[in-house]
């Protein structure tokens, strides 16, 4: 990429568990991308941040993958070694590709998720806000975000997706009267636990989250929502909840037949959802009065039902990817253009008004219609002149020929 080369760093949940992302977590997106700017050699940056990501977007003429992560490590408190082989980093049409596969929710933990949308549009106007980002980013995310938005609507990715997380939440909805009113508990922390930590998040429900270590229900929290809840209470407190949804890798039973049937005691009902794989759930339980258990392969059925219909539509998708990063790619090359080529213009403006005054001064007082058919043709005429160099400029600079932009700016540029 000629002049500046757009980049980007990521940690995302496709390389590490959601409770370990958190280490990488940015507090103040605004100062980070300031700081970036002044520390790693930046000339342009928007950070991206959600739940289950931390990426940065940028423009740059150098840089030093090593300020990035050192820099990085400054603002979210992480040990710099930590960064060895966790951060993935692209720059130029793999930048630009893997932007719109996030927009268009290609790289989403539920594919088609909307969410993103919303959230990169956030991150852009807090970058603008900060003074960080410009012409370059601008130029990529504006591009990104209709294309992103063109892409779902053409595909049809978006379209009615669910995943385990929501369609479990879904499921405890329809069986649990009241379910705002009820006790909830999440055991697990990994990849499915994060979308059933989401779908209750933003359906609003209050619920504990239960891990191995506190530090890492903590850590879970923090980025999914929920209340940590040590583990050992939990196992030996079933009374106390109503639902419990369990997604863990556990290689033996936490959830016991006894452990259940002695909180089952004058009890209502519970609901148990089993998410995991090896099952974690004693299946006995599903005989204990009160108790419906469902377990992973039932749900992930149901969601494989939905899901059948969007694979098709994801395909699609993936098919305008190539497409429309080459299209964005283009436009931030072409912004190295656009300020000759504006001057190219204004300048041929100047000519043509100036020789415009001096015809209509010799031909006397002409009428209105006449001066004004007069004044178009000068128009046309000039614009049609200039036209041919200014798009031979864009397109050397869309190219990445710089050698041809710098030979323009000497021809066209001020004398």
């Amino acid at each position: 990429m000629m002049g500046r080369t757009i980049l980007n760093a990521r940690v995302t949940f496709r390389s590490l568990p959601i409770h370990k992302l958190e280490r990488f977590a940015i507090r103040d997106a605004g100062d980070a991308c300031r700081q970036f700017k002044g520390r790693a050699g930046l000339d342009e940056c928007v950070v991206i941040q959600t739940c289950n990501r931390t990426e940065i977007f940028g423009a740059a003429s150098g840089y030093d993958r090593g300020s990035i992560t050192s820099t990085w490590a400054g603002l979210s408190g992480a040990d710099e070694g930590a960064f060895d082989g966790t951060v993935q980093f692209e720059e130029g049409r793999a930048a630009c590709e893997h932007l719109l596969r996030l927009v268009s929710g290609l790289d989403s933990m539920v594919l088609g998720e909307e969410q993103i949308l919303g959230q990169v549009r956030g991150s852009v106007a807090a970058a603008r806000e900060a003074g960080a980002s410009g012409a370059r980013l601008d130029a990529l995310f504006d591009g990104a975000i209709r294309a992103g938005a063109r892409i779902r609507g053409s595909s049809g990715v978006g379209r009615g997706g669910v995943s385990v997380g929501s369609m479990a939440v879904r499921l405890a909805e329809e069986n649990v009267d009241g379910l705002k009113s009820r006790r909830i508990l999440l055991i697990g922390t990994g990849e499915v636990a994060s979308l059933v930590a989401k779908s209750l998040k933003r359906r609003g429900y209050g619920f504990d989250v239960s891990s191995r270590t506190v530090s890492r229900s903590e850590a879970f929290c923090g980025a999914m929502g929920g209340t940590p809840a040590r583990f050992e209470d939990v196992l030996g407190g079933f009374a106390d909840y109503d639902v419990v949804f369990v997604a863990t890798r556990a290689p033996y039973f936490l959830v016991t037949y006894d452990g259940i049937a002695g909180a089952m005691g004058g009890r209502d009902g519970m609901m148990i959802m089993d998410l995991s794989n090896p099952r974690t759930v004693d299946e006995r339980v599903a005989t204990i009065g009160g108790v419906k258990l469902m377990n992973l392969d039932q749900i992930a059925e149901m969601v494989e039902k939905n899901a059948r219909a969007r694979r098709s539509s994801a395909g699609a998708a993936e098919g305008m990817i190539g497409g429309g990063a080459a299209a964005l790619e283009a436009a931030v090359l072409r912004v190295d253009a656009e300020p000759l080529a504006g001057q190219v213009f204004r300048d041929a403006e100047a000519v043509r008004r100036r020789e415009l005054e001096r015809a209509l001064r010799a031909l006397g007082g002409v009428d209105e219609g006449t001066a004004r058919v007069i004044e178009e043709m000068s128009r046309s005429i000039s614009e049609g002149i200039v036209a041919g160099p200014v798009g031979g400029i864009r397109r050397a600079s869309e190219r990445g020929r710089g050698h041809i932009l710098d030979a323009a700016r000497e021809i066209f540029g001020p004398g």
